[in-house]
């Protein structure tokens, strides 16, 4: 059994919700949680309760945006080559264009 969290707003954190989810829904999951820059915990919490992940620009999603991006590359490479079209790596590409877009207006980064 874990221990009680606080959260952010001094609340405790001490109910446990677990659920099952396929290979690929957890590889979907785990890149939007890195792209986000948030705890697994707090990505799917905020998603759940409707509210909106602002992703903060730090090194660790840049670099998370980076090696996205060159896995999209090969992906885009291998359907150069005449495969199918994967629904997960168009929900990738349009997360990271939202992420982008969002950097652009911030400028945090000055790209």
């Amino acid at each position: 059994m874990s221990l009680k969290n606080l959260d952010a707003r001094g609340r405790w954190r001490s109910k446990t919700i677990a659920f099952r989810v396929s290979p690929e829904e957890d590889t979907l999951l785990e890149t939007y949680v890195r792209l986000s820059g948030l705890t697994k915990q707090d990505y799917i919490t905020r998603r759940l309760l409707e509210k909106d992940v602002v992703v903060q620009g730090n090194p660790r999603v840049f670099k998370a945006l980076r090696n996205e991006l060159a896995a999209v590359l090969d992906e885009l490479q291998r359907i150069e080559a005449g495969n199918q079209v994967d629904s997960d790596l168009l929900d990738t590409i349009q997360m990271i264009a939202v992420i982008l877009d969002g950097i652009k207006e911030d400028d945090s980064f000055g790209i």
